[in-house]
This record gives structure tokens, sequence and C-alpha cells, in this order.
């Protein structure tokens, strides 16, 4: 009974407790002669029984520091409030501490809930050890209440925090990626370390090293963001077709980023090109960054991907309608006087032009109404793009029913077999719409030697109007009809 009266006891700063087994002990004989073999199942058949041996458990002593610890005035007020301090379920931690010494451990150990008597709660870590020499009758055993709430409210803290970013990792509406790009960083330090200062030129030369640095980068994760985006159905199948997903451009793109790494930026973005799964198109905005506590060695860094598809359409779709005639589909005015001014400063010759009016759009929009003038205009764009398909040429509406055909690099010959294809397709369209043939006022010309392309232009729009003039005077003898078109 040493213990009982040790000053140790008494000066400890952590709470300890002095408890009496022996009734405890005596009942485990007791089912023992009964043939109780598993303690654990007999006890989970009726946890009753775990609470009769906690009754069993006689309380001799605690310290000054569980006084504090449980806010007790004094050993009687702690010990006729014990069941504030134990009121939450018990079944699940004391038969922990029945089981080790069941099984005749002399030490055991576990986390529990207890309360002060004014009701806050403690989260505590217990530990038990049976005195020396009553090891047979567990009559004394030593009992630490160690308060660790506030480690467990920090622990709670950073798990809610864990959950929280991992939320926001799988659930993020933007693409993201976690890749390890360890191995790459070693390459970039090997050739820092050989005396390599244009990284750019050294990538040209060695065009293989791109390629090696793609096989090094590890893939850690990818949210479900990223899945939506590719098409595919889990993390596995998408990791099994990232050839798809990169495909070639990703050369290019990667070795863009490879040049940021080299010059020491590790957070970057840059647009680039990918696939999904199915083969289509995923434009995305790319903004790489190395994960702080990796700043050494990049061994986590995030990947996020930005699907940019609908905006390049609508891109595309705006420049197109800065160059084209919706209508038509031809290219537009604004187009025709860029190209223009880019033939007269490229100075490359001979250059070709085909200028050509519609005959008597004004009486098809008369008589028959704006939807047949715009049919036919439709089948002059067809024709005309027909014309300059698979050709350096441009077919450009520059007016109502004005059209130009730009050849850049047609000499004489060159325009001759071009307005003999024309010639070839109007007639193929007119046998199709014979009731309503498309008549063109045609005038062409070839820069000659000195000629500035205003010049030629103007050659091709006079000769085109004198053939319309010519094609009036000659319908004028009468009023013009429909058949005249």
């Amino acid at each position: 009974m040493e213990m009982l009266d040790s000053p140790f006891f008494e000066l400890s700063p952590i709470a300890m407790w002095l408890e009496d087994f022996s009734e405890v002990k005596k009942q485990f004989d007791l089912w023992r002669s009964q043939g109780v073999e598993d303690l654990l199942g007999f006890l989970q058949q009726d946890e009753s029984r775990i609470l009769e041996c906690a009754r069993k458990i006689k309380l001799l002593k605690v310290n000054s520091k569980t006084l504090e610890l449980y806010q007790a005035k004094d050993f009687e007020h702690l010990y006729q409030n014990l069941d504030l301090i134990f009121k939450e379920d018990m079944s699940k931690t004391h038969i922990k501490e029945l089981l080790a010494l069941w099984n005749g451990e002399t030490h055991f150990s576990n986390s529990a809930v207890n309360y002060t008597l004014t009701g806050e709660r403690l989260d505590i870590q217990l530990k038990g050890i049976v005195l020396p020499q009553h090891e047979h009758d567990l009559s004394l055993l030593l009992i630490t209440t160690e308060n660790i709430t506030s480690y467990i409210e920090a622990c709670r803290l950073e798990e809610k925090s864990r959950h929280l970013a991992e939320a926001r990792f799988t659930y993020s509406p933007t693409s993201l990626w976690v890749e390890d790009f360890s191995r790459i960083k070693i390459k970039l330090d090997q050739l820092r370390d050989l005396g390599i200062e244009d990284f750019s030129t050294f990538l040209d030369v060695h065009g293989d090293f791109i390629n090696d640095c793609i096989k090094d980068i590890v893939m850690i994760d990818v949210n479900q963001a990223t899945l939506e985006l590719f098409g595919a159905p889990t993390k596995d199948v998408l990791f099994k077709n990232l050839h798809k997903v990169f495909a070639q451009e990703m050369i290019q793109t990667f070795r863009e980023q490879l040049i940021e790494l080299w010059n020491d930026n590790i957070h970057h973005q840059r647009e680039a090109v990918n696939y999904a799964l199915d083969g289509s198109i995923r434009h995305v905005l790319l903004q790489f960054t190395v994960f702080p506590d990796y700043l050494d060695n990049w061994g986590m860094v995030q990947v996020a991907l930005t699907d940019i598809t609908a905006r390049k359409k609508a891109e595309k779709y705006l420049e197109y309608l800065g160059k084209h005639d919706v209508l038509t589909k031809l290219y537009n005015r604004s187009f025709y006087t860029t190209e223009i001014n880019r033939l007269q400063r490229n100075r490359h010759r001979p250059v070709s032009c085909i200028f050509m009016d519609m005959n008597s759009l004004k009486a098809i929009n008369d008589s028959l109404g704006h939807d047949a003038g715009d049919s036919v205009l439709q089948r002059i764009g067809n024709v005309l793009n027909q014309l300059v398909q698979q050709t350096p040429y441009s077919a450009c509406r520059i007016g109502g029913d004005e059209f130009v055909v730009l050849l850049p690099g047609a000499d004489e010959a060159a325009l001759q077999n071009c307005l003999q294809s024309l010639e070839e397709l109007l007639l193929v369209d007119n046998q199709f719409y014979s009731s309503q043939p498309i008549l063109l006022s045609i005038g062409s010309a070839t820069n000659q030697d000195g000629e500035s392309m205003e010049d030629m232009l103007k050659r091709a729009d006079m000769t085109m109007y004198q053939n319309k003039r010519n094609y009036y005077l000659t319908n004028n003898r009468r009023k013009p009809t429909l058949n005249d078109i």
C-alpha cells in the first residue's frame, strides 16, 4: 500500500486514480468456471455485463490533479458524482480494459470521453497498470487520465480541414490534376550542373528530351470535373488513355512549360489543346503551380484546366464573321481590302483577278422577292467556293451583287484555266436550276510589268462593266423579263 501514501502520487501533474479490481477478478473467475472463453463475444451478447463489472470497481484514492481536472471539491464530492463523469456510454471504452485484464495483461491504454462535474467535455487518454504484487487478485491498479482535449480538437480541426480540402478538390467545377514533377526537376538540375544556359536551343537540338520529361510525369490524382471534361467513366480509364487526351499538340505546350520551369516560373498559365476520349477537341486554359511544401523537389504540383472550348468557338465564329459574308460564305469586302494590301506589299507577281457582277438581281428581287434573290446569291457563293477550293485563290463578295476572285501567283494561262473552270461550274449549276440560271458579267486581268495592283484591278473592273453594259444594251430592245436573266 506504499502507493497510497506516496508523495509522488499526490504531486503528479497528471490525474491519477488508485482502484481496486479484485471484485472484477472474482467475476472473471466465476465466468471462467462457467465455461466462458470468448469474453468479447460474451460481453457483446449482453452489454449489461460490462456495467456489472464497472460497478464492482472500488475507487480508493485520487490525487489533487484529478480533483482539479474534474472540478471536484474533494474526494467525496468526486466519488458521489462519478455518474456525471462517466455519463457517456462506457461500454465501448471499458470493454477494452476488461479484455486486457481477462487476457492477463498488466497494462492497458485507450482514449475515452469524460465530463467535469460542471458538464465540460473532456477527451482523455486513459492508461492503466496493475501494480506489482497485485497481479494475482487485481486489488490495486493505477489509472491515469490525461487531458488531451486540445490535441483531439486540433485533430478534429485538421481532419475537418482535410475533408474540406478534399471536397474542394473532388467537387471543384474546374478540372484539377495532381502530379509529381520531381523527376523533371532532377533532369533540369542535371542540365544546369552540366553548364547548359540556353535551354531553348538545347530543346531545339535535343527534341527527345521533351518526350523523356513527359514520360517522367507521375499522375497522382484527378477530380470528378476532369472525368466529365474528358468523358472518362473512371480515373483508371482516363490514366490508361492519356495518349488520347494530350495527343501531338502536347509536345509544343509542354516545351513551353519546360522553359517556364527552367526560368523558375513555377506558377504559370497558357492555352492548350486536349481531346476527350471520344476524339472531340477541348480547348483549355492550363494553370500550373507547385505546391508550397514541395518547392524544393516539385514532388506535388497542381494543374488546373479551365474548359474554354465554347469561348474558342465563339472567337472563331466572330473571326469568321469579320472576314466572311454570312449569306454566301465567301470572304467579305473587309477581307478583300486587307488581302489587296497584303498582295501589294508582298510584291509577289504575277497576280490575276476576276471581277463579276450578277445581271438582273433587282428584277428577281422585285418579281420573286428577296428570298429568291438571296437563293441565287447563295448559288453563286457555292460556285465560287468550289472554284477556289484547294487553291491559294480567294473569292470575295464586295457588294450586293459584286464578286471578285483574287489569284495570287496566277499568270495569264492560269487565269484562263480558272475562267474555264468557272464557266463549267456555272453550266452545271444552271442545268440544275434551268428555270432561273445565273448570268454574270465578267472581267479579268493579269498584272503587267510595273503595273500596280490598283491599276490591274481597275482594268478588270472596267472590262466587267463594259460586258454588263453590253448585256443590258442587248436586252433593252424590249422590256426585260425573267427570261432575260
